[in-house]
Parts: structure tokens; C-alpha cells; sequence
């Protein structure tokens, strides 16, 4: 018999790396899904319009947003339901009615929003009709969210996250001066004016958005779901591997997120803000605006990445529309149930993107969508984070894993900021 052949050093770093990636889920799609394409339109038109000077804003908003999405994805975990429906059973009825139809309303928009500019990115590439592109990319996404198995659809989800590596490729392609970049970053640039505060209430926004919260609980409860286990107010001894699983997962997902931010405003910053170019109105328009100044290259992967995010977003918001829908009549929920099982959580999640690609049908101004998008956000997360906060405090509802002293300070700022940026947009 010949020995066998020692293990080799870099066994274990793999293996640490694989296990790793395949925590990744939730928080990294729910991440991904941030950076839809009206977040980059929104995100474009800060760059293009003010340069640098409100870069400060990405890594100002990232521990705000991993709070925020930590403690949501806790409320789901720990309670075994989503946000609705903890709403639902713990709070007066008109709390939850007001905060799902602000949600549906808020979603169906940038539905209308991310398809329009999908298929407009499209139209960019390929000639042809950006409506018919609009129809075939919503369709193929009620198609893979009710008939691909939860399993492989979230394996899909994570695999398209890559998309928003083409942001990095358009940055690494053109000149950028770093050190004006770098600084403006890091030192925090405030101006207070109407122009200002309303790139700041976008930019919050459409970081911190309530579509993100349902969706991140509701799949926390898939993946207890999908791996059979009972929930961590009921079973407490797993809570410790479990929240840290969410916390690194959420971090990473929020980190991805707002990295890919980043680049997006740098490189519309050094592109068309550098050319004078300081008013977008879409995501495609940031594309095509590349063209002459950036080259082929970074047009066509710049289109190409609003597809891919478009395709990972619309999902999100249809599907959390859906599990807030779903919670809140009490209907069998759940993208790891078949159709069948779960017909009016399907048909939601239909309604809610065919009504979204309706929009672009009557005509949907961008501006307009975007606006009373970040808009809705803005107005519905401030009172939604407070509930929420109520909710992962409340020893009742969460038994011994209420908020730890730092989440709670953390979630309590981020709460304030919203608050604030919701009120200076207003008065500005």
C-alpha cells in the first residue's frame, strides 16, 4: 500500500473560505439588491452633480444601514416571523396597514423604476424596444421567484450579486484623482441647502430602505425553513453561532453594498462631473453619458451591470412587498413552498411587478419615480426603525435575545439620522 499523501497547507484556508461563502445569504443578497438601478441612477446623479464632495455619505450611511439590517434580520430569526408579522401581532392594526401600503406604493415605483432602466440599458446595447425589454425581464422574474426551487433561486441571486463588480471595472478604467477622492471621503463636506438635502435624503433612502427590512427578516425565516430548525427564542443554545452567522453575513452584504456605491459615485465624479456633465436623470443616461468621455468599454459594462443588479433587485422588492402582503391577511407564505401552497403570496409577488412594469407603459417620469421613491423610503423608515427597535427590545417578543447595549445605541442613531434627514428635506 503507498502512504498516503500528507494534507496539504492550504486545505484548511479553503476550507475556512468555502464554509465562509456559503453562510453568505440573506445579508449578502439583501446587500446586493440596495445597488438596484435606481439606486445607481440615484447614486450617478450625486457624482455627476456635486462631484466628490458627497462620497462622505457612503461610509457615513454603512453602520447605520448594518445596524438596521442586523436587527431586522434578528427580529426574524429570533421570533421565527417576519416584520409584518410581528406587527400584525404585537401593535394596533392601522401601524401595520399604513406601513404596508406605503411599502406596496413605494415598491410598485421602483419596480417601474429599476425595469424601465433595465430595459432601457438593454435598448443601449442592442437596439430594439425598451418597453418589450421592460415586459420579458419582469416576466422572467415571476417566472424564476414562483417556479425555480428556494434553494437554487437563492443560489442564482448570490451569483448575480457579481454584477456590481462591473462598477469596479469602470472606476479601474478611467482617470481618477485619488487624492481629492480619498480626502473628500474621509472628511465630511456639509453644505446646508435644498440641492444638499435632498442628495442626502436619496442617498439614505435608497441605502436604508423599508423593502430591505421585510425582506431580510422574511428570509432569515426561509432559512430556518430550509434547514429545519426551530426558532432562536425557542431554541437558545444555537442563538450565539446563529446571530454571529447574521451579523458576519449582513456586514459583508451592507460592506459589498456600499462599496459598490462608492465606486459608482467616483467613477461618475471623474467622468461627467469632470466634463461638466451634472444632471442624470436615469441609469442608462449615466451609461450613455460614459460613452464619448469613458470609452466602449465602460459604457457597455456599466449597462451590463444595471441589468445584473436590476435582476437581483426586482425579485427583493416584489418578494418583500409579497411576505408584508402576506403577513399581514395571515396567507401561507414563503419561496420555499410551491405555488400551489402559497397561490396568493405568488400572485402578490406578480401583481406587485407587473404593476411596477405597468408604470413605464403610462409615462413613468425617472426623475419623478425616483423622487417620490427615496421620498416614500425616506418618510416610511424613520417611524419603521423606531417599531422595529420597540420590537427587538421587547423581552415579550424576544424572549432573552433583546438588542445587546451597542445595537440598541446604534439602532437608536440610525433611527435619529432618518428622522432628522426626513425633516431637512422637508424644511430645506
Amino acid at each position: 500500500m503507498e502512504p498516503s499523501t500528507p494534507a496539504s497547507p492550504v486545505e484548511p484556508p479553503l476550507r475556512t473560505r468555502t464554509s465562509f461563502l456559503r453562510t453568505l445569504g440573506p445579508g449578502l443578497i439583501t446587500g446586493a439588491a440596495d445597488d438596484d438601478p435606481s439606486g445607481i441612477a440615484t447614486y450617478s446623479q450625486v457624482g455627476a452633480q456635486f462631484g466628490y464632495s458627497l462620497a462622505w455619505t457612503i461610509p457615513f450611511s454603512f453602520p447605520l444601514l448594518a445596524v438596521t439590517q442586523g436587527i431586522s434580520a434578528g427580529i426574524g430569526a429570533v421570533t421565527g416571523q417576519g416584520i409584518a408579522q410581528n406587527l400584525r401581532r404585537h401593535y394596533s392594526p392601522w401601524v401595520l396597514r399604513f406601513a404596508v401600503l406605503l411599502l406596496l406604493i413605494a415598491n410598485t415605483i421602483n419596480l417601474g423604476a429599476d425595469l424601465s432602466a433595465m430595459g432601457a440599458a438593454l435598448e443601449l446595447l442592442v437596439g430594439g424596444s425598451h418597453h418589450l425589454y421592460a415586459v420579458v425581464f419582469a416576466l422572467t422574474c415571476v417566472f424564476l421567484e414562483i417556479f425555480i426551487s428556494y434553494n437554487r433561486y437563492v443560489n442564482v441571486l448570490k451569483w448575480l450579486t457579481l454584477s456590481l463588480l462591473a462598477y469596479v471595472a469602470v472606476v479601474l478604467s478611467v482617470n481618477v484623482p485619488w487624492s481629492k477622492a480619498l480626502y473628500d471621503l474621509l472628511v465630511p463636506q456639509i453644505t446646508f441647502d435644498s440641492d444638499h438635502a435632498m442628495a442626502l435624503i436619496a442617498i439614505l433612502g435608497t441605502s436604508i430602505s423599508p423593502y430591505l427590512f421585510f425582506w431580510q427578516a422574511g428570509e432569515e425565516v426561509e432559512e430556518q425553513h430550509r434547514r429545519h430548525r426551530l426558532r432562536l427564542s425557542a431554541n437558545s443554545h444555537a442563538a450565539g453561532p446563529e446571530l454571529a452567522r447574521i451579523r458576519g453575513d449582513t456586514l459583508f452584504g451592507m460592506g459589498f453594498s456600499h462599496l459598490v456605491a462608492m465606486f459608482i459615485i467616483i467613477a461618475t465624479a471623474a467622468t461627467l462631473n469632470a466634463n461638466g456633465i451634472t444632471q442624470i436623470e436615469t441609469s442608462s443616461q449615466a451609461a450613455e453619458a460614459l460613452r464619448p468621455i469613458a470609452g466602449d468599454f465602460a459604457f457597455a459594462v456599466f449597462a451590463i451591470g444595471i441589468i445584473g443588479t436590476g435582476l437581483l433587485a426586482v425579485p427583493v422588492l416584489a418578494g418583500s412587498a409579497a411576505y408584508a402582503v402576506a403577513e399581514m391577511f395571515r396567507w401561507p407564505e414563503g419561496l420555499d413552498r410551491r405555488p400551489r401552497e402559497a397561490k396568493a403570496f405568488y400572485a402578490t409577488i406578480a401583481a406587485a411587478t407587473l404593476g411596477g412594469v405597468t408604470l413605464t407603459f403610462v409615462g413613468l417620469d425617472p426623475i419623478r419615480a425616483l423622487y417620490w421613491s427615496a421620498v416614500i423610503n425616506g418618510i416610511l423608515a424613520a417611524p419603521l426603525m423606531a417599531i422595529m427597535m420597540a420590537i427587538a427590545m421587547n423581552p415579550r417578543i424576544m424572549g432573552r435575545l433583546t438588542l445587546p447595549r451597542w445595537m440598541v445605541f446604534g439602532g437608536s442613531l440610525a433611527t435619529l439620522v432618518m428622522a432628522l434627514a426626513s425633516i431637512g428635506f422637508f424644511v430645506l
